[in-house]
């Protein structure tokens, strides 16, 4: 889908911290933690909530009240005149939103949305169905993380299947992905460059109260130390294949989120800083058992829509929870490895979920602001074999 007039401020576009799961924000609520960040994350840009015409959220993993979570999060924002959907679709979840929220303004006469997306991973709920015809009536019983993450119902196999299936059919070797594991950490290291200044001007902190303590979150927690060596000596994680628990994302909490309106408005909530214009988004599903593979077939089919060549791109982002899924994106498009994923990645600091993509397109926002502008691609997989990608402009 292409989209005419939707815009980002890039003051506007923020993320989180990402917390590796079971860490300091593991019994934070994923709605709470959205509220606070998101409240600071307006404050901090000087934005009217009065602007707002509707709240989009994304959100993949359920908490206490997400029945009525939009309206209870605008409400609690300040914004008790507004409502808006819940969308969920796995890792796709921002590109979703985004989509959502471009085309409401857009049909809306130009209405600002806020977008906000968030999941926590950790302690993720037990669910009970009850089922009468069983005996005794005993229900059954559902982790929605961890039964998630073990298997697709379509294939009744893993995630870590699917990275395997793109190793094997692109001769990608176990030594090919630690290289590029290695390659995506140094970038990391790079944005943690003079106090995190890279990260700080999209990153807004986690805070923490209690009766007892306040705990603020500035930094990504839980981030492994690569190294070659390290890497080496990890087992793959079936035998004989090119994956280990190196070259491979951990799950993580976190929120992000974004207002998208018109270009007009966008200029002057920018209050003289770039804007982001939001040119197409693509959804596209990769054979069965081969997700990996399907952010490349998402890119081509964004890239078409905005009219755009992947030689006009300076700049690309993924959410790769798989080393494999950059290798088969650069085959598929001849990008450079060594362009994608300036500022960081998910294989390296983490994967919320819903948040994970807001995150990389506020970060593949900023890469281009300071390159001085440009167009670029965000793309990654979601689970079902599903990928999403969205075309960007920064002016």
């Amino acid at each position: 889908m292409r989209f005419d007039n939707a815009y980002i401020p890039l003051p506007l576009l923020w993320s989180s911290p990402f917390i590796r799961w079971q860490g300091a924000a593991a019994d934070v609520s994923a709605l709470d933690l959205a509220v606070q960040v998101t409240r600071d994350a307006l404050d901090a840009a000087g934005y009217d909530r009065a602007e707002t015409g509707q709240l989009v959220l994304g959100t993949t993993i359920p908490q206490p009240n997400t029945f009525y979570a939009p309206p209870w999060l605008a409400a609690r924002l300040g914004m008790t005149g507004v409502g808006g959907p819940a969308i969920a679709q796995a890792c796709a979840t921002a590109v979703a939103c985004l989509a959502q929220a471009a085309a409401a303004s857009q049909l809306g006469n130009g209405e600002t949305q806020l977008v906000v997306t968030t999941d926590r991973t950790s302690n993720g709920p037990l669910l009970v169905y009850p089922r009468s015809a069983s005996m005794g009536g005993a229900p059954l019983a559902t982790n929605w993380v961890l039964d998630s993450f073990a298997a697709d119902p379509w294939t009744s196999e893993s995630m870590l299947y699917t990275a395997e299936c793109t190793a094997t059919d692109g001769g990608f070797t176990r030594e090919q992905c630690d290289e590029l594991t290695l390659l995506r950490f140094g970038q990391y290291q790079d944005a943690l460059r003079d106090d995190r200044a890279p990260q700080k001007r999209y990153m807004r902190p986690i805070v923490i109260e209690s009766r007892k303590s306040r705990t603020v979150l500035e930094a990504d927690e839980g981030v492994s130390d690569y190294s070659a060596a390290g890497l080496a000596r990890l087992s793959p994680s079936k035998p004989g294949g090119a994956i280990t628990p190196g070259t491979q994302t951990h799950p993580a909490d976190g929120t992000a989120g974004a207002v998208v309106t018109t270009g007009e408005n966008a200029a002057r909530l920018a209050k003289g800083q770039p804007v982001v214009r939001l040119l197409s988004a693509a959804f596209a599903r990769a054979e069965k058992g081969c997700m990996p593979k399907a952010p490349a077939i998402a890119a081509k089919k964004a890239l078409h829509e905005a009219g755009v060549q992947v030689s006009a791109l300076k700049c690309v982002t993924t959410h790769n929870p798989f080393a494999v899924n950059d290798l088969w994106l650069h085959r598929e498009t001849g990008f450079a490895l060594e362009r994608m994923n300036p500022l960081g990645c998910s294989l390296i600091y983490g994967h919320p979920q819903a948040p994970t993509g807001m995150r990389a397109i506020a970060e593949l926002a900023h890469a281009l602001a300071m390159q001085g502008g440009g167009m670029g691609l965000f793309t990654g997989c979601a689970a079902g074999d599903m990928g999403a990608a969205a075309v960007v402009e920064v002016s």
